[in-house]
């Protein structure tokens, strides 16, 4: 997966925060934006890269959070994003706070691992600007939930209204079907939180069930990271299991890996997306089986890849492929056939097994002069 390089005017061998961060900005942010903020300075510090994703599986955060808090710190000027051509996200300039103008940025050949639209240029000025309700307005930046209530917050639910949705005749199966996929029986905080999805969020049973399927397939058994996924869900207007398929697939780290493997570069469509959640779901294959097909499908023709690649792929689950080790052995086989083909039995003479028929030609040829 490609890194992203985080670098900016003078370099220090330790994390240094500024005052004017903690005096101007720090009060401000919310979580994940001073998590963000804090984790890029200590790494640019150590010269140590990181990506969207290694930042929302340390702080267990969703990339889209991560990618909001970098945003928000773009339009406060404390850093800037370099996107390549194809607009995609590939460095962080972080711009010091007690210099002057920033200087020239350094250039990365660092490729693609998310699709992000570009953002509009911010106004660049000499000086950091304190963030006021003004410049809020302007740039459209979420408001606090006091200042502006979202539609999507969780309200405060009480022991009975809990009870009367653990009551229901439909809720039981839920919170069991939620209760397999964690492993352990739920609290009631948790509870309260599969409430806020059916009664806030409006999600069916069937979107619930695959969200809490979605999340533990990825290591992630934490409600706060669920119920992340589940607001980002809600606020893209995602109503169904197949939309939630669809939108997690085309984010998917390896979504990207493999869409390299077979070489090709940005975001796949609609097609490329069908076989590729065939691969990963129908199939059941490790990203490390898929890209092995890719390859060779690389090495063996430049047009119609994907249909080639699920060739192999779907003649591979028909073998019962599920490691590498089992590729290597399907080889073997395969290169002892062509080296020792099996002989076959009477190849010119296979009509021989039928009963011959004794015919008297002298006989035939009188009758048909005859005639």
């Amino acid at each position: 997966m490609s890194r992203l390089t985080i670098y900016r005017d003078n370099q220090a061998d330790s994390t240094v925060v500024s005052n004017l961060f903690i005096d101007q900005y720090m009060k401000d942010a919310n979580d994940a934006q001073l998590k963000v903020y804090l984790y890029l300075l200590r790494m640019m510090s150590a010269y140590q890269p990181t990506s969207v994703s290694d930042i929302a599986d340390r702080f267990n955060h969703t990339e889209k959070d991560v990618l909001r808090a970098l945003k928000y710190w773009q339009k406060l000027h404390l850093l800037d994003l370099d996107y390549d051509e194809g607009k995609n996200l590939v460095g962080i300039h972080i711009r010091d706070l007690n210099g002057n103008a920033p200087k020239a940025k350094a250039e990365t050949d660092i490729s693609s691992f998310i699709p992000v639209p570009a953002p509009e240029s911010p106004s660049v000025s000499e000086e950091p600007v304190k963030e006021t309700q003004k410049s809020r307005e302007e740039n459209a930046l979420p408001l606090p939930s006091e200042e502006q209530p979202s539609p999507y917050r969780k309200p405060s639910y009480s022991a009975d209204q809990l009870k009367e949705f653990r009551d229901r005749q439909d809720t039981a199966q839920l919170l069991f079907i939620a209760e397999s996929y964690l492993g352990r029986p739920l609290n009631p905080g948790e509870m309260k939180t599969i409430l806020y999805f059916k009664d806030v969020l409006r999600f069916s049973d069937d979107l619930i069930d695959y969200l809490v399927q979605y999340c533990v397939d990825k290591g992630k058994k934490d409600f706060k990271y669920i119920e992340k996924v589940a607001v980002n869900w809600a606020e893209a207007g995602i109503t169904t299991p197949a939309e939630a398929q669809k939108t997690a697939c085309r984010y998917d780290r390896s979504v990207y890996a493999i869409m390299n493997g077979l070489g090709r570069d940005g975001s796949p469509n609609g097609k490329e997306l069908e076989y590729i959640s065939r691969w990963t779901g129908d199939y059941g294959f490790s990203t490390d089986i898929i890209i092995e097909a890719c390859e060779r499908t690389v090495l063996a023709t430049d047009k119609h890849r994907f249909e080639y690649a699920d060739g192999i792929l779907s003649s591979w689950k028909r073998q019962n492929v599920q490691h590498k080790s089992d590729i290597l052995r399907i080889d073997d086989v395969y290169r002892q056939r062509r080296k020792n083909p099996a002989p076959q039995k009477n190849p010119g003479n296979r009509f021989n097994q039928f009963t011959q028929n004794s015919y008297d030609f002298d006989a035939l040829e009188q009758e048909l002069l005859s005639n």
